[in-house]
């Protein structure tokens, strides 16, 4: 607004009617109706600035109801307000606030037009349609800065990927993909339309540039002054109910053409060519989808589905590695000892708990060790290598596709334009106090450093109460995993019904499904209510600019996100079964429960059990959330207007009855595939398959969010992106993050290293290097030490000795119970193991981005050529209009201002 040479104490509409004469005169903005007339009552049409038929001359059952423009088929709908006229005590109020809000639109130079109720679908909703006139778009568009045709490019386009042959059944037809022709721009200026390709006025402007404009003067358009405060902006007018609704149209139904030639029907062409399943194979009309719904929507969209192709890759692999422990399962010498009865078989194990569970025998766990080899193997450590480096080239391509669509989209510039123009009204209305700004020596409001600290202290506190919540409730889940185990264990080995799988379903995996589970209902259940608190503490800290919003509630979000669905996780790959003791010096927690041990192949499958249920569970609630209860939304709040006929049931009352579309809308999308990137790398040693799922679920997400976005939410207004924001930042430190928590799984959560420091270093057999491992592992404990605590309480077959999982002397040593020698060899072992992969991935990572530039060498040409053909051209008009000057006599126009015209324009040419 500063470059309107607005002052600090002026509204929006102040602005327009006194502060500068030449804008006042070129955009012909008119005057409201006097003091006693009603400018938007029920049954009146308002048509400020313009000369059209009157409601009575109009047959309005001759005009198509799904119609996007004014009644006299001319003027486009740009936005619509909806409000419903109930006579309850604040009608009074309401009232007033309409009319005056609906003057000062008039003001703006808006042209409105009223719906009366008895139109209506259901005779209780009126709509105001707004819309936006010549001069209005030109001024608002030099304010935000919108960039337009100047020139169409002349830069060849790139050598045909010989590949383009094979990858043909996957493209979209040219005008789907390249909807309009490309164009070099400049921002708009009213003093220069003539520089600009204008062939038409009423289409030189997109409908998603318009209901931007739109909805800037709708955000800061005043409607009075309550309790001392002036007050401002459609959004407190549809928190307090003023009106119900407001929402620029879509431009057709989804399932048809419009009947109108004038429209483009691209909500139609977006349905058939990218919102059905049957298209998930097809590449994406990423260039569509921006000019209907604006950048910030397409760049989510040109991230997921990146992300997406790149997850091909990791999913081959991934794959390939799960395919080799599934076919080297048999071979698997640890898996063989545990299932023979002559070794696993003989082998008596202590009890799991205390007093209540049994002795038991080691090949009781001979299924589960199988299915553990699937996970545990040698290409666990190859694809935890390969997804480190797999993240940094998924990130690095990233940016060099995002840095040619900020090109391709006129977005180069713009992140000093998002500080510039994007001050939220909410700071400006809440922030009462003002100073000097001392770039642009203006007043401007601010808020108090005291007043900040204290919001971000009641912020802090709350953010730490919700987290240290969600570890309390992370507890109680370990305690029922502790009290519940002892349960199982007993019920397992006294029913005889669960004797055929008691082989598979283990007492321990029996405790790790139920508690992830359970654990699952908790995340949700807390997610529901923290999203609300996220918002509520974001809005009292008064962030001042859009950008700056979405990057606090986002970081809030993402912590408490990030706590809520790893903690589990981090548990059973970091904590479980490490702090365990031994027979006869058990540890506890709270000294009552006592710690959980592994199964005797590890604990890496129960870590998988974790993962599955609770990656796979959020997919799913996830779709159904964003597909199935919009759907029954939608179909509850049409079942009376599908019965009507469709010439009744107007373009403004369908899309009033879709869902809305928040400005989270988008904030909740990152976040969850944020949230599956972690999955997918933070624990994929322990789960080869996770990138397999992911993609499945993500060509599932593409077409869901597209569908739901195209037929079951109003469109929503256009908003501008040159990035994904602080999500990029996320990312990166998700990625250096995975490459440390995967070294550890693989060092102390799976048996990897164990095995090769008994392979290379305790092995006796040559033949068979590994036979004699499960023995060696497994320490033995004397069971006339056990303490009367621990001591079961029978021993039918009068055991002396039973078996336990680590490397501690036997009690006829000296050193009785102790740690042995191989134990501190494997600690040693580990920890160099985590050293040496961290430092391996860290350094070719490093070295792989260090070789990807961030900005493809042909988008810099374009970007330098777009530069120079622009100020050449500026620089010519300049040229000209100052040579017109001299030839009418210009007195004002000297010779040696030409020549100095004339001189910027060579230097210019030479830079």
């Amino acid at each position: 607004m500063n470059r309107l040479g607005k002052k600090a104490n002026e509204t929006l509409i102040e602005m327009a009617l006194s502060a500068d004469d030449d804008i006042a005169i070129l955009t012909k903005f008119k005057p409201s109706s006097s003091e006693g007339e009603e400018c938007n009552g029920p049954e009146t049409i308002s048509t400020a600035g313009s000369e059209i038929p009157s409601s009575s001359e109009i047959d309005k059952r001759h005009q198509s109801k799904d119609s996007i423009f004014f009644r006299d088929g001319v003027r486009r709908i740009d936005f619509v307000l909806s409000y419903v006229d109930d006579l309850n005590k604040e009608w009074e109020k309401k009232l007033e606030r309409r009319k005056e809000f609906e003057s000062n639109l008039q003001k703006a130079g808006l042209e409105l037009e009223t719906e009366d109720k008895k139109e209506s679908e259901d005779g209780k909703i009126f709509f105001v349609k707004i819309h936006a006139p010549w001069e209005v778009l030109i001024t608002y568009a030099e304010v935000l800065n919108i960039k337009v045709p100047i020139k169409e490019n002349d830069i060849p386009p790139m050598v045909e990927n010989p590949l383009d042959c094979v990858l043909f059944p996957l493209r979209l037809p040219e005008n789907v993909m390249h909807p309009e022709p490309d164009y070099f721009t400049a921002p708009f200026s009213k003093d220069k339309q003539e520089l600009f390709l204008i062939n038409d006025e009423s289409t030189f402007f997109s409908p998603s540039m318009r209901n931007r404009i739109v909805n800037y003067i709708l955000t800061r358009c005043p409607y009075g002054t309550e309790e001392g405060k002036k007050k401002f902006g459609i959004k407190r007018l549809l928190n307090n109910g003023t009106y119900t609704a407001a929402y620029p149209l879509h431009d057709c139904q989804y399932w048809k053409k419009a009947s109108d030639p004038n429209c483009d029907s691209e909500r139609y062409t977006l349905y058939m060519e990218w919102a059905r399943f049957l298209r998930f194979y097809k590449e994406q009309p990423l260039d569509l989808i921006r000019k209907y719904y604006g950048e910030k929507i397409g760049i989510y969209f040109a991230w997921l589905g990146f992300y997406t192709e790149m997850l091909f890759l990791a999913a081959v692999v991934g794959l390939i590695c799960f395919l080799y422990g599934l076919f080297t399962m048999d071979e698997n010498m640890s898996s063989k000892e545990i299932c023979d009865p002559a070794i696993g078989g003989e082998i008596i194990m202590c009890p799991l708990c205390d007093r209540d569970c049994e002795y038991w025998r080691l090949n009781t766990t001979c299924e589960s060790s199988q299915y553990s080899h699937l996970f545990d193997n040698v290409a666990t450590l190859f694809f935890a290598i390969f997804m480190g480096i797999w993240v940094t080239l998924f990130l690095e391509f990233w940016k060099r596709r995002q840095a040619r669509l900020k090109y391709e989209w006129d977005l180069v510039d713009f992140e000093e334009e998002q500080q510039q123009l994007q001050l939220r009204p909410e700071y400006e209305a809440k922030c009462t106090q003002k100073k000097r700004n001392p770039v642009t020596q203006e007043m401007e409001p601010y808020l108090p450093l005291t007043s900040q600290a204290v919001r971000f202290c009641i912020s802090g506190a709350t953010v730490l109460f919700w987290v240290s919540l969600i570890i309390a409730s992370m507890i109680a889940v370990i305690v029922y995993r502790l009290a519940v185990y002892a349960a199982f264990a007993s019920l397992m080995e006294n029913t005889q019904t669960l004797q055929p799988i008691s082989g598979l379903l283990t007492p321990q995996l029996a405790t790790s499904v139920t508690a992830s589970c359970l654990n699952f209902v908790i995340i949700m259940i807390l997610n529901f209510f923290y999203e609300r608190i996220a918002i509520w503490i974001t809005d009292m800290e008064i962030p001042r600019t859009h950008m700056e919003y979405e990057n606090r509630l986002t970081m809030k979000m993402f912590l408490f996100q990030f706590v809520n669905y790893y903690s589990s996780c981090f548990y059973v790959a970091f904590f479980k079964g490490k702090f365990v003791g031994y027979p006869g010096a058990y540890t506890y927690m709270f000294n009552r429960w006592r710690n959980e041990e592994c199964d005797p192949a590890g604990c890496l499958i129960e870590l998988t059990t974790q993962l599955t249920i609770v990656m796979a569970g959020k997919q799913i609630w996830g779709n159904i959330q964003e597909a199935i209860v919009p759907w029954i939304c939608n179909w509850w709040g049409r079942r009376k207007a599908r019965n009507n006929p469709e010439n009744l049931y107007s373009r403004w009352e369908q899309d009033h009855d879709l869902q809305t579309f928040g400005p989270l809308g988008l904030f909740y999308e990152y976040l969850e595939m944020v949230i599956q990137f972690g999955f997918i790398t933070l624990f994929v040693a322990s789960f080869p398959l996770a990138p397999l799922l992911a993609l499945m679920n993500n060509i599932l997400e593409i077409r869901v969010d597209s569908w739901k976005l195209t037929t079951q939410y109003r469109r929503p207004v256009a908003a501008k992106a040159h990035s994904i924001g602080v999500w990029q930042e996320i990312l990166n430190g998700m990625a250096i993050l995975s490459v440390v928590t995967n070294a550890f799984i693989v060092a102390f959560t799976s048996d990897m290293i164990p095995r090769l420091v008994y392979y290379y270093a305790y092995s006796e057999n040559e033949d068979s290097p590994m036979s004699g491992y499960i023995n060696n592992s497994l320490s033995v404990f004397q069971i006339s030490d056990f303490p009367e605590r621990n001591e079961p309480k029978e021993n039918p077959e009068n055991f002396v000795i039973c078996r336990y999982r680590d490397y501690r002397y036997p009690p006829e040593h000296e050193k009785k119970y102790l740690h042995t020698m191989q134990f501190w060899h494997i600690l040693a072992a580990k920890l160099a193991f985590i050293i040496i992969m961290e430092h391996v991935v860290f350094i070719v990572k490093f070295f792989v981005a260090w070789m990807i530039p961030d900005v493809p060498a042909d988008v810099k040409a374009k970007i330098k050529r777009e530069k120079y053909l622009t100020q050449k051209i500026l620089h010519e008009y300049e040229l000209e209009k100052l040579k017109e000057r001299l030839c009418q006599g210009d007195k004002g126009a000297t010779e040696k201002e030409f020549i100095a015209t004339e001189g910027r324009m060579e230097l210019s040419r030479a830079m």
